[in-house]
């Protein structure tokens, strides 16, 4: 044998390439690439570019701090995100541990009063808090009529018409992201701490309430992103003083045509957003926002850990002075039952628009009046014959219905990607298809805006469906996440000793064993398409209107019981399709 074939026949053979899980989530990186990394690190490009030269500037950030009119703005904007954070949380809080602690049957149904008022459109809510709000509204006219009140109280168009308008839209979104981590805790810990000599405030504090603060933490997080590029209710509830940094970006784009000085304001809010997600990271992980354990990697010991306990043993001791105070003043009985009234309180306050709106929606009267003089259906004639409004309707459900599908399909392919996997990239995987979440909308849709108007998707359904799928598919990525914990991937590879491949052990055993998680990614993405207003503004182009663009564009012109009846429509849809989520959940797990 010469030493040729010597060599051949102890050569290792050639290595093949092995298509890993992670391959399963290339679609959605791809997609998230051209349609979310590059039009947000563009924008981020023009806020440094010179409008004429094309030379490299920071003039557009000196213009901010210089002029007295944007800076003001600027601290408007982190004011009201930072107070509705904090009233959310403090408001929520309790909410959320009281449904933490119910049966997990009667939980399911006490949390839909939680998750109708959370998808329900803000154009809805805030057009209702015009109608509870205003001069002749319903808090003024309860009032007057009662002898409360010797003139109209001015609750509108200004900052308490604004935090109260916010912290409705945003206290559903703090309790459904405390609510997954305070369901994990083992309510052993505060039982034994009872049996150690604990008072049940030391055990909540001490015990309870840190193991909580994960949850509490994330809330904050996408609370505080959120309300950084709200515009819909300061627009509509709120004056010049609580003008916010998103409707300075959509007046530099749609009627200066500024884009450079537009993304340097989307830059700032984007790197406001940033760094606190960094400094949210750092404390408890990313992981944490999908419900996984946290992963904190800093902050809980030294000073800072004794620090905090101090403040929670303080914090106990006034809670068992007041407990025991008001055990003393109202009874014992009467004590226990306060947590429940309180979140009796809080579902009436979160369900208070939807009970404005819809005999609103049937009123005999030409104006806005609570409540109406009598009742017909003469708005809904007006919405159903006017082909508008009827084109704008089917539009929404047309690009709701694609979006679902794209969204659900990648959402779900890189969620068993990651399933699958245990790379060192996977977390990085797993914050990218967070982020369109984490990222202000405003950012997402001026940079889509810049994107679409030279590939011509602008005025296109086609622009819609992947804007809506930008947003939609973070909501639909962790929802089949969630499902595909628990599963026991023993079952694919029991199908594959039966001689089934992958794409079979795929569709016929993983598929319909995660169908519940699948159906659930399915109707969020919808909903969340179906209320979609920031990205509909820009790529609609004014021609594509969809049904949420279309009720802005009246609320801006004029207030109509026309726009009461369209609420009522999406107020339907919207608790349809949750009942139908919630029939699903209980039918997987019975």
């Amino acid at each position: 044998m010469t030493t040729t074939a010597v060599s051949h026949a102890v050569s290792p053979a050639p290595r093949r390439f092995r298509f890993g899980p992670l391959w399963l989530a290339a679609p959605g990186l791809a997609f998230l690439a051209v349609f979310f990394l590059v039009p947000v690190a563009r924008l981020m490009g023009l806020s440094l570019e010179d409008a004429d030269t094309g030379a490299l500037t920071m003039a557009h950030y000196a213009r901010i701090f210089d002029t007295d009119v944007y800076f003001r703005v600027l601290l408007i904007t982190f004011r009201i995100a930072a107070l509705t954070t904090l009233f959310s949380l403090l408001f929520g809080y309790p909410l959320a541990y009281w449904l933490a602690r119910l049966p997990e049957h009667r939980r399911g149904t006490m949390i839909l009063l939680v998750m109708v008022p959370f998808w329900t459109s803000y154009l809805v809510k805030s057009f209702a808090w015009v109608i509870v709000l205003g001069r002749t509204g319903v808090i003024n006219q309860i009032g007057m009529g009662t002898g409360l009140l010797s003139e109209p109280l001015e609750l509108l168009h200004n900052e308490f018409g604004v935090m109260v308008g916010m912290v409705h839209a945003m206290t559903p979104l703090a309790v459904l992201t405390m609510l997954p981590v305070m369901t994990g805790i083992d309510r052993r810990l505060t039982q034994a701490s009872g049996t150690l000599g604990a008072t049940p405030a030391k055990g909540f504090w001490l015990v309870y309430f840190p193991l909580s603060l994960p949850g509490a933490a994330a809330a904050g997080l996408l609370t505080f992103i959120s309300s950084l590029g709200f515009f819909i209710v300061p627009a509509l509830l709120g004056g010049r003083q609580q003008t916010m940094l998103a409707q300075l970006i959509i007046v530099q784009v749609q009627e200066i045509l500024n884009w450079a000085f537009a993304g340097a304001l989307a830059a700032l809010m984007l790197t406001t957003a940033l760094v606190t997600c960094w400094l949210y990271d750092r404390v408890f992980g990313l992981s944490s926002l999908s419900g996984e354990p946290s992963d904190g990697k800093s902050g809980r010991k030294g000073v800072l850990r004794g620090l905090g306990l101090a403040v929670l043993d303080a914090l106990a001791g006034v809670s068992s002075a007041v407990s025991t105070g008001a055990n003393r003043v109202l009874g014992q009985a009467v004590s226990t039952r306060m947590l429940a009234f309180y979140c009796a309180l809080m579902f009436a306050f979160l369900m208070l628009p939807t009970l404005v709106v819809l005999p609103i929606g049937f009123t005999s009267s030409q104006f806005l009046e609570f409540p109406p003089p009598g009742y017909g259906l003469d708005w809904f004639r007006t919405y159903f014959t006017s082909d508008l409004w009827v084109a704008a309707t089917i539009r929404s459900f047309g690009v709701a219905f694609a979006t679902a599908i794209v969204a659900t399909a990648i959402g779900g392919f890189a969620a068993l990607a990651l399933a699958r996997s245990n790379s060192r990239w996977r977390g990085l995987i797993f914050a990218l298809f967070l982020a369109p979440m984490i990222v202000p909308r405003i950012v997402i849709a001026v940079g889509l805006f810049y994107l679409f108007a030279q590939m011509g998707l602008v005025a296109t359904d086609v622009g819609l469906v992947i804007g809506h799928t930008v947003l939609a598919l973070p909501f639909a990525f962790v929802a089949i996440a969630a499902v595909l914990k628990s599963y026991d991937w023993r079952l694919d590879q029991a199908a594959a000793t039966l001689g089934a491949n992958r794409v079979q052990a795929l569709r016929f055993v993983t598929v319909p064993l995660i169908k519940s998680g699948l159906t659930a990614a399915f109707l969020f993405a919808f909903i969340t398409s179906f209320d979609e207003l920031t990205v509909a503004i820009f790529v609609s182009g004014g021609v594509k209107t969809t049904l949420p663009k279309q009720m802005w564009d009246d609320m801006i012109l004029q207030l109509n019981p026309t726009l009461a009846a369209v609420s009522v429509v999406v107020f339907i849809v919207v608790t349809t399709l949750l009942l139908a989520a919630e029939r699903l959940r209980r039918s997987s797990q019975a």
